[in-house]
């Protein structure tokens, strides 16, 4: 079955392009040509992964990319964006997308990590159990992605949800940002592990009562971090 990819991109040089070289690679897909119509199309449609400009028209690419995730949607989310700042970067993935890629780009890497990303998301869904995860009073169900804290349903975008996820199956161990870098993201951010720091201080946000000093998720200095049971 060919996936379905939604091109979101308001230039129509560059969505010709991206069609012709994703339809010669044997992908089907549609065209939004604004942040509004893609949020329309997401709602009424199933894709596999979505392209999304940063900068469009009516609804820029973050706040569509937030939106999308707001809405419980998981659809992998590759970034397009001509900015090439540490900024827009991690913003982007703080909103929920799964990749990032700066313009002028190759139809070829493009395609890779198109294809990077689906192989991810199969891994993960073949991988995912009904098996309940909880430690303290988190408690998270990867099958459903709901994750709870204290019974309240918490909203994580995409990456925490992983990252939390990998910290409660590795409980009491140490793991490094690196590790964390490479297993939760699993692609191209050499040595740029403030990435990590960043998801980790969101995570704090949502589940600690101080984070100067926190219970759960633990920095263990010089290395990385490590989740533990209060009680």
């Amino acid at each position: 079955m060919e996936r379905r990819i939604l091109i979101v991109e308001d230039e129509p040089s560059i969505v010709t392009l991206i069609k012709y070289n994703l339809e010669k690679a044997g992908f089907q897909t549609e065209v939004a040509y604004n942040g509004e119509e893609a949020i329309e199309q997401t709602e009424k449609e199933n894709y596999d992964l979505i392209v999304l400009d940063l900068m469009l028209p009516k609804m820029d690419g973050m706040e569509v990319c937030k939106t999308i995730r707001k809405n419980n949607n998981y659809i992998p989310i590759l970034m397009l964006t001509a900015k090439d700042n540490e900024y827009d970067k991690i913003y982007g993935l703080e909103m929920g997308a799964d990749d990032y890629l700066t313009k002028p780009f190759s139809p070829k890497e493009l395609i890779a990590r198109i294809n990077a990303i689906l192989r991810r998301t199969e891994i993960q869904t073949n991988n995912t159990t009904a098996l309940i995860l909880k430690v303290g009073e988190i408690e998270v169900n990867p099958e459903r992605y709901e994750a709870y804290f204290k019974g309240e349903l918490m909203e994580l975008t995409r990456k925490e949800f992983e990252l939390l996820v990998y910290l409660l199956k590795h409980e009491g161990q140490i793991l490094s940002r690196e590790q964390l870098l490479n297993t939760v993201w699993e692609y191209d951010f050499i040595g740029d592990t403030r990435i990590v720091d960043v998801q980790v201080s969101h995570l704090r946000d949502k589940i600690e009562e101080d984070t100067k000093n926190p219970k759960y998720i633990k920095t263990v200095r010089g290395f990385g971090y490590k989740l533990e049971d209060p009680s």
